[in-house]
Formats: C-alpha cells, structure tokens, sequence
C-alpha cells in the first residue's frame, strides 16, 4: 500500500460574510487547516486532524461553534458537533450541549468511549462530567455580536430569516497518510432557535459522513433543507457513482437548491486524496492544505495559494 500525501480541508461556514469580519474568518480557516495538517505530518490519523481543526475554530469568536455561538429564543447557546472515522464508520455527535467549551470533544469521546452514536441535552452534560470536561459559564460563549444579533431578533419587525445568512458553522475533512478518512462539524445552530432545536450538524449523513471506501464531506448552510436531501451521504454516493469531489459536490448543492429552495456549502475529499470546497451560497471561509500548498478563499472563485513555510510565518507575525 503506497503511503498517502495527507490532505485537510476545512470550512467556517457558508452565508454571507460581513467585510469587517472577512479578514476574522480568512485567518481563522487558515489557521486551523494549517493545525490539522501539522498533525497529520507528524503521522497524526484523519480523526486527530479533523478534531484539532474544529477545536481551533470553535475557540475562534468568529465562527458559529463553540466561544461565538449564536443564542436560542430564550438567549442561551446550545451547540450540537458530530466526528466520524471513515475507517469502520464509527461516529459520535452530541446536540443542545451547554456550557462547554468543545463540543467535538465531547462528540469524539461518545464515539470512543460508549456504544452510542448521539448524547442530547441532559445526557450528554452528565456524560461530560463523568469524562471530566469542565464546564463553564454560558456566559463564557456568549460574544457581544451574537447578544446583539439575538436581541435584533428579538424585535417585533425582525426577520431572523435575514441574519441567519450569516451563519458560520465549523467544519473539516481530511485524510491521512495511511489512507484513511474522517469529518468533523460543529455550530451553534440557528440565531433564535427554538430551544431543543437540533439541526443537521448532529445528524449522521447530514452533518458529515467519512467512509475510506469513497472520500469524506461536511456541510454548511441551512440546517432544516440539509436533512431534507441527507446532503453529505448524497456527496459521496455521487463520488461512488464515479463524479469527482467537485461535480459531487456541484450536483448535491444543486439538488437542494431546486428540491427544497435550500443553500448551503460543502467540503470533500476523497479516497484518493482529492478535494474540492463548493458553495451555492454567497459565500463560505474555507481552507486547503496539501502538498505542503495553502488554498484558502471566501468568494465564488476566489483561490490564494501560498506554501505551508510561507503561511506559518505569516502566522507567526499575526497573519
């Protein structure tokens, strides 16, 4: 078996990108591409790699998931995280998590360390303490951005409809040098959700899917038409059916645009170390690494490509 010249691709989000919060976003993917490949130099597995890049972007503000995450109706965070190893197809999510700093490491310790797929709510807080994962205050993820946001909302004139282009969920595929693929997502969901409201980010073949028997997808955009067509198990059967990552990816998004009016992006990879990041929203941050190349980009088209040297010194200066 030739060894595989690990790639990682890595999403924050499709919907609309405010200006001022381009150059957040740009640096947040990148930053987190640049980690997870760093792993998977060293000999680290997809699985590492996809939960170290979504950790990285969890703790970044800038992003729906994890310190950033927008508020349910009543103005609290409940965030929901799927990871799932495509070499046996072992998975782990959890939904309506609070007061938690990394829901993907809570999603990975359900799928290593219990015979379950999906801990919810109350479940999962308890099974979060039994693994010691601190908690902390609510008030610890909650930025003033997503206040204001929900506060806007809140108002009798306001469309939640119109901020929820911005949305911002986290998510990223890789494979690693022995050939093996994973996913992982996580989000804060939809700004003034109704409480309980689990979107397709927990949702196995929604959220994500990784099966090293074709490739690996996560997905971005409005949760509800998501679930709808099962859009990341769509992905890759079209990648079985012999379509690359690209027109995969193409041919799903446009199914649920003209199915069920929905948007949103995807990341792929597949079984031979293609990628391919694609988006029928406005935009979607997202980031590439492989052969020791950066490609990262936010607009329809839009492509920078640097080398790994290049962009972790630019890094270190602070991008």
């Amino acid at each position: 078996l030739g060894r595989m010249k690990p790639v990682v691709v890595v999403h924050g989000g499709a919907g609309r990108i405010f200006r001022e919060r381009e150059e957040g976003c740009r640096a947040g993917v990148v930053r987190a591409a640049l980690r997870g490949y760093a792993l998977l130099k060293q000999g680290g597995s997809a699985v590492d790699a996809v939960e170290e890049a979504v950790r990285s972007m969890e703790d970044d503000p800038h992003f729906n998931a994890g310190c950033g995450s927008v508020l349910n109706e009543k103005g609290e965070v409940e965030m929901d995280a799927i990871i799932m190893d495509g070499k046996n197809l072992d998975s782990g999510a959890v939904s309506a998590v609070k007061c938690i700093a990394n829901p993907i490491k809570l999603a990975r310790l359900v799928m290593e360390k219990t015979k379950h797929m999906l801990l919810t709510d109350h479940g999962a807080h308890l099974f979060a303490q039994a693994m010691g994962i601190p908690e902390i205050p609510g008030e610890k993820l909650i930025t003033e951005r997503s206040r204001e946001r929900w506060k806007k909302n809140l108002e009798p004139d306001s469309n939640p409809e119109e901020f929820q282009k911005d949305l911002g969920t986290v998510g990223a595929v890789a494979i690693d040098s022995e050939g093996n693929v994973a996913c992982a997502t996580s989000t804060g969901g939809l700004s003034n959700k109704m409480i309980g409201r689990v979107g397709d980010t927990a949702c196995i073949g929604s959220g994500g899917y990784a099966d090293n028997h074709s490739g690996a997808t996560s997905t971005t955009g409005h949760g509800e038409s998501i679930m709808k067509v099962v859009l990341a198990r769509l992905i890759l059967y079209h990648m079985e059916q012999g379509m690359s990552p690209e027109v995969a990816a193409d041919t799903a998004l446009d199914y649920m645009k003209t199915r069920v009016g929905g948007l949103g992006g995807v990341i792929v990879v597949n079984k031979a170390g293609e990628w391919a990041a694609r988006f029928s929203t406005k935009q979607m941050s997202w980031a590439t690494v492989k052969d020791d190349n950066l490609h990262y980009g936010i607009y329809a088209g839009e492509e920078h490509i640097k080398s790994v040297d290049e962009a972790l010194a630019s890094e270190r200066e602070g991008f």
